[in-house]
């Protein structure tokens, strides 16, 4: 469909017909060579069969563009007494090719009656022609067939009435609930419709193309307010004491960022240096919590705004915090929902992690306003160009507005992340065809999230930051309103003058030089499009051998994959099938602390060092997307420094090798114990996210030998542990006190001693825990120690019934969640049981808890194989609860077996993924799931003799 949409671009009378006749903002690409009736008439036997047993006049999951929606005009009435809504709607739609059917989408949505009308009847006040309404659910469509051909080249309005209950989940038009001081349960509607669910809600066009405008009117009673993306222009009163509000209709825009709420919360309010109004919505009771993301909000947007050189488009920003919210937020323009735990933010209970999260998703949100609300991708193929972006300008944002919070030094952990997904073969392209609503939904992932962020602060990197954030100036600014690919990204970023800046010739200039799509660089020509496709366009992540050889480096790149080792049959295979990168390198040397750059774009290639030099580091401050290993002396070289003089290497240098080194160790090119000899120096090291990713990897050693209960091993390793870092840990304060890193640190250490059962932890834990109880959970502890102090706590029979009881009192989502974490440490598998229950009837742990829950249950040794089995026996229900393919699904099957380690647990699960696919139930994670185990089980079989050999000569 994309390739057929750029030739057509490239044709003079489309490009004409489009912006001369249609505007060029509702240009839409055919995706066909023929009309839909063509090919209905051709072979009607080709079409599916609709619900009253008529033959469906469309095949296709995408719908057709002979129609496109212009304006919808929406009036909602929802009740929360009887949980349903009724509604109706008037579609302005404008033809583009003679048609007698119109295709909508439609999902759970009774069709009471729809009608038709010309312009001339308009016009003329003439009564609309009823339709016949043909329904095929499995494409979650309706097909409405007119009396007579729609005619080419004009507009008509389709008037629909429409009604449905509201959902039980989390997406579409649904209910949420929450309980108020006083124990009463009260009920708000909430809308979320990214990226297929406003079909839920109103029969539409809904697919990120068909953009348009929107005016919505929303019935409700006097004791609630209505809340939509635009402000309110008034409220009517009707009979019966109902309320209509009427909203200002909206710029043009997707469906699934249409939204609006009725709810009885509170609000905090403030204005923007332009005028806008920010406020934030919570729940009456938690109404206190909204404080610090309104301060957050305004700060943030005056940022932006300064940043892309644009407005803000709408004249307020409403947030708002919804008690039952399945992902973190979602940026629905100008009323953007929230999980609460991702806006509220409590002094008391909310630690530095909760304060650091909540204002990245506020950064992150509000980023989207620009990337992805007013540009928005052509198709979720490309859903990168919204959430990397968006996930991108939380590292830029909060570098300026929030420096204290030190985001900079914990980005590289975003693409740490990513590159456990994405160095195995399961792994997808950032850009990467998407067809059915679960294979849209799964495209919501790490690659899309954080390689999208990883490979623009690399480009970024390469370009220069005043060029890269010209060039994406231009590109907001060339496709405001429209829709964008990546290609278009990427010539902005080229060509980052706007067309007005363009001399009479039509050359667009920079610093008196022509720009064009190939960048000098080096001396080198780079294209800056055919670069970045190796990026955007292939999966995995390349890895960069480097040879010292005198004074010549001898480059070699291949593609990194973790698990599979050069010994292995399917080695070669998986590397042939992969073509080279355009790869920025960066690196430092001992004779020099610059910078040096080269794009190294073949499979090997040499570069000449100036003078001679002890050692070299590749890829300077981590901000390339590679891993780099270092042949010959290469890494002896560096653990020498490291133990000599660690300060000699960038902080964010030291914590790329400590990464790199056992990243290399799973895929079998870096022995073990040699990536353990890195970390020895931790001991001097002064750079806490250093110290802390070195201490990450430990923990997870001692875990995974811990749940397979290798007892040697995990004595020893405890021992170690408690042992070279004890001066870390004596010296930790229980206060929440210091920079965020200080307390980072803080809560990481001793999370981990007392985990450790180091006696002067669980002491101090419990000391505080029985002072909080005796004061009937009065007592403020420190936030930073909270959660461990629960976690002790809750070891004890009465601790645990404790937490379990205050767990239902507190207004605080960061307090609950720190109490859900301690009370599934408990060793009781009977506790343990009762919790995941109370997960599944969604009353007093909420159903949108349910998926950290059994994640965390399932990192307890004691309750791994409990998670497990709760997950294969209640698969049935747990679909009843989440959507295939949603971010709760995907994490509740990770959570639940990514950590095994055995050849009786991947066959176990694997035959359970093969009873699902079966059933009809297909996800991409099934794969990366076996492909993890596999590569557990093999780092397992090949690192244990080492790690136990290392650390008998370490103890």
């Amino acid at each position: 469909m994309a390739n057929s949409c750029r030739k057509l671009i490239f044709n003079i009378y489309v490009v004409f017909y489009c912006s001369a006749v249609i505007m060029p903002q509702i240009c839409i690409c055919s995706q066909f060579t023929s009309s839909p009736i063509d090919q209905f008439n051709k072979d009607p036997k080709a079409f599916p069969v609709a619900t009253n047993g008529e033959i469906f006049p469309w095949h296709e999951l995408r719908l057709p563009t002979v129609v496109i929606p212009l304006h919808y005009d929406l009036l909602i009435h929802p009740n929360l007494t009887s949980l349903d809504f009724v509604a109706s709607e008037k579609i302005e739609v404008l033809v583009r090719d003679a048609t007698q059917f119109i295709i909508l989408h439609s999902k759970d949505l009774e069709i009471l009656n729809a009608s038709l009308q010309s312009e001339e009847d308009v016009r003329y006040k003439k009564p609309g022609e009823n339709l016949t309404v043909l329904s095929y659910p499995a494409h979650q469509q309706i097909a409405l067939l007119v009396p007579e051909k729609l005619r080419a080249h004009l507009r008509y309005s389709v008037a629909i009435d429409f009604q449905a209950k509201l959902a039980d989940g989390f997406e579409g038009f649904y209910k949420s609930t929450y309980r108020t001081l006083g124990g009463e349960t009260r009920t708000i509607a909430v809308t979320d419709f990214e990226p297929t669910e406003a079909r839920m809600a109103f029969p539409c066009f809904d697919e990120p193309l068909f953009k348009a405008n929107f005016s919505i009117k929303i019935r409700r009673e006097s004791r609630h307010i209505a809340l939509s993306n635009m402000p309110k222009v008034k409220t009517i009163e009707l009979e019966g004491g109902l309320l209509e509000d009427h909203f200002e209709t909206t710029v043009r825009m997707s469906t699934y960022l249409v939204a609006y709420i009725v709810c009885d919360f509170t609000s905090v309010s403030g204005t923007a240096s332009s005028g806008v109004k920010v406020s934030i919505y919570a729940s009456p009771d938690k109404w206190s919590q909204t404080h610090y993301a309104l301060e957050a909000s305004v700060k943030l947007l005056d940022f932006y705004e300064n940043y892309f050189d644009i407005h803000y488009p709408l004249p307020k920003l409403d947030l708002v915090a919804i008690p039952d919210f399945a992902s973190g937020a979602m940026e629905n323009w100008g009323l953007i929902t929230y999980r609460e735990t991702s806006l509220l933010f409590d002094p008391k209970t909310s630690s530095t992690s909760d304060k650091l999260w909540v204002t990245k998703v506020i950064a992150h949100e509000l980023a989207h306003q620009w990337f992805g609300n007013l540009v928005t991708m052509e198709w979720w193929n490309d859903i990168w160009l919204n959430e990397g972006f968006a996930r991108y300008m939380e590292l830029i944002s909060l570098n300026i507005t929030y420096p204290e919070l030190q985001f900079d030094d914990s980005f590289s952990n975003t693409c740490f992340e990513v590159i456990k997904r994405d160095s195995l073969n399961s792994s997808h392209p950032i850009s990467n065809e998407a067809k059915t609503a679960t294979q849209i939904k799964e495209m919501f992932d790490a690659v899309s999230y954080n390689k999208g962020a990883c490979i623009l602060n690399m480009l970024k990197d390469f370009l220069s930051e005043e060029t890269f954030r010209k060039g994406i100036i231009h590109y907001l600014k060339k496709f405001t309103y429209r829709n964008a690919k990546n290609d278009d990204l990427w010539h902005s970023l080229s060509n980052n003058c706007l067309e007005g800046d363009s001399t009479s010739g039509g050359f667009c200039y920079s610093d008196s030089r022509k720009t064009s799509n190939t960048l000098a660089f080096l001396r080198e020509n780079v294209e800056l499009k055919e670069m970045m496709a190796t990026w955007t366009l292939q999966k995995g992540i390349p890895l960069v051998v480097v040879k010292r050889e005198g004074r010549s480096l001898r480059l070699q790149q291949e593609r990194f994959l973790s698990g599979v080792f050069k010994e292995d049959p399917e080695w070669g295979t998986l590397q042939e099938r992969w073509y080279l990168w355009h790869i920025p390198v960066t690196y430092s040397t001992s004779s020099s602390q610059a910078i040096h750059r080269h794009i190294l774009k073949l499979k090997t290639d040499t570069v000449d060092l100036s003078e001679k030099t002890d050692w070299v580091k590749f890829n300077v401050d981590s901000s390339g997307y590679y891993i780099v290993h270092y042949e010959g002396q290469g890494w002896d070289e560096l653990i020498t420094l490291l133990n000599q003089n660690h300060t000699l290497l960038r902080p964010k240098d030291r914590l790329g090798l400590i990464h790199d080194a056992f990243q290399l160790v799973s895929a079998g090119r870096l022995t073990l114990d040699k990536a353990l000899d890195l970390t020895r120096y931790l001991q001097h090291e002064t750079s806490i996210p250093a110290l802390l990713k070195g201490l990450e990897y430990l923990e997870l050693f001692y875990r995974m030998v811990e749940r397979r209960n290798i007892s040697d091993v995990t004595e020893n390793l405890k021992h170690y542990l408690l042992q070279y870092f004890k001066p870390v840990i004596d010296t930790q304060s229980w206060l929440d006190e210091g920079s965020v890193w200080d307390r980072m640190l803080r809560s990481t250490v001793l999370k981990l001693a007392c985990y450790l059962n180091h006696a002067p932890c669980i002491q101090k834990a419990t000391e505080l825990f029985s002072q909080w109880m005796e004061s009937s959970g009065k007592l403020n502890i420190p936030a930073d120690v909270l959660t461990i102090v629960y976690s002790v706590g809750a070891q004890t029979t009465a601790g645990w019934n404790y937490l379990l009881e205050q767990y239902e009192l507190s207004l605080s989502g960061a307090e609950k969640n720190k109490i859900l974490y301690a009370l599934s440490t408990s060793k009781h598998q009977e506790k343990l049981m009762k919790l995941i229950e109370l997960g599944m009837e969604g009353k007093v742990i909420k159903t949108q808890d349910l998926a950290t829950l059994l994640f965390t249950t399932a990192r307890n040794p004691k309750g791994q194989q409990l998670a497990w089995n709760f997950v294969k026996e209640n698969w049935t229900h747990l679909l009843k609860k989440f959507e295939l393919g949603s971010f709760p699904i995907r994490m509740i099957i990770s959570g639940t077996t990514s950590h095994f380690s055995s050849k009786d647990e991947l066959q176990e699960v694997k035959l359970f993924f093969e009873s699902l696919k079966a059933q009809g139930s297909h996800l991409d994670i099934f794969q990366i799931i076996l492909e993890t185990i596999s590569k557990n089980i093999k780092w397992l079989e090949k690192n244990l003799p080492t790690l136990r050999k290392w650390l008998l000569t370490s103890i």
